[in-house]
């Protein structure tokens, strides 16, 4: 695969060839991200506390197929990433190309299969082992190798509730205490939600204790996507990635674990046939604002669900990640792989 480190305020204007160094397919006419194209937009003077005006969202990486799950190896001080498509993990640090971490990183069988087959989210579990959202294999996992030496041999965390296999998983996110919550639409599916393979009926949030007890949380969201705990653990976010009702939603958590009382958060529709992207991932900062992929980029949430402001990215947006100091916030979009510096800081920094 071609690829470029492409710096702040780069001219890219033109259009680019991509080809593939998995499948040798060229991605043809496919333009590439214009500077112009990536602003800040500030709705209110509260996110002047949050990023400064004039900071500028850089490219870093580029020539995926469809960008997800960005997550910060602190250890190292390195980004991974999925590429849903070719069934990779990609690798960048500064000063270096990005480069294949992990295949296969999310369909591990033999006959071939197309559409979103590889990882979406990524996480560390609680030992510090890599864990995935493997569209293809229809499964949380676990990654039994050490994060230095990235190996295709996975431990099944979650891939069945009340006997019947899961759609496939999207998106992940520890509890303190090592119980795994996690979303499953379809969207990893060869047919979609009209796959004959489905098993479920509905589109779950789920719950899985370190015991290893799987249980549903609510099966009335319609397109769960991306999720991500308050800073105390007393509320959890979950996106809806469904055009029709683009919206964030968030629950109480209970001591049991379990969820309730879960209302709108914030509601995008009306946005959706103007801007390229849905509600998808999410994360939060040390003060409790979101940071949450929809209809344009990135949208800055406050804890009372005020729309501060968003970060423009051109692009249909997937996922966010902290990393680097916890002042810079990555963004996985559509092909490309994009950073901005922050004044906020990222939970767990």
């Amino acid at each position: 695969m071609i690829r470029r480190i492409v710096s702040a305020g780069a001219a890219l204007t033109a259009a680019v060839a991509v080809q593939t160094a998995l499948t040798g397919a060229a991605v043809q006419n496919r333009t590439v991200s214009n500077p112009s194209d990536r602003h800040i937009e500030r709705l209110d003077p509260a996110l002047d506390r949050l990023i400064a005006p004039d900071s500028p969202i850089e490219v870093i990486a580029q020539g995926y197929k469809w960008t997800e799950g960005p997550l910060w190896i602190k250890d190292g001080g390195y980004l991974l990433f999925s590429d849903t498509r070719q069934n990779t993990v990609y690798k960048w640090k500064q000063g270096e190309e990005a480069r294949p971490y992990l295949t296969p990183a999310g369909y591990t069988g033999t006959p071939p299969r197309g559409e979103e087959m590889g990882s979406n989210g990524l996480t560390l579990d609680p030992s510090g082992h890599l864990a995935l959202c493997q569209h293809g294999d229809r499964r949380v996992a676990r990654m039994d190798a050490p994060l230095s030496s990235p190996a295709p041999k996975f431990t099944t965390l979650a891939d069945r509730y009340q006997g019947k296999r899961l759609n496939s998983p999207n998106d992940l996110v520890f509890k303190r205490n090592g119980d795994l919550y996690f979303t499953d639409p379809a969207y990893g599916m060869e047919k979609g939600w009209d796959d004959p393979a489905r098993e479920l009926p509905f589109a779950g949030v789920y719950r899985r204790t370190s015991s290893g007890e799987v249980t549903l949380l609510t099966k009335d969201m319609t397109r769960p996507n991306g999720l991500a705990f308050s800073p105390d653990e007393k509320l959890l976010y979950v996106a809806q990635s469904d055009e029709t009702a683009a919206l964030w939603r968030v629950f109480d958590v209970k001591p049991d674990g379990t969820i309730a009382n879960g209302r709108v958060f914030f509601d995008t529709t009306s946005m959706v046939k103007a801007k390229k992207g849905l509600p998808d991932g999410m994360k939060i900062d040390t003060e409790g604002n979101l940071y949450a992929t929809g209809p344009g980029g990135v949208f800055v949430l406050s804890p009372q669900g005020k729309h501060l402001g968003t970060i423009v990215t051109g692009q249909a947006t997937s996922n966010v990640a902290f990393g680097d100091d916890g002042h810079t916030l990555y963004m996985t979009a559509d092909y490309f792989v994009m950073r901005v510096r922050l004044k906020a800081k990222g939970q767990g920094f």
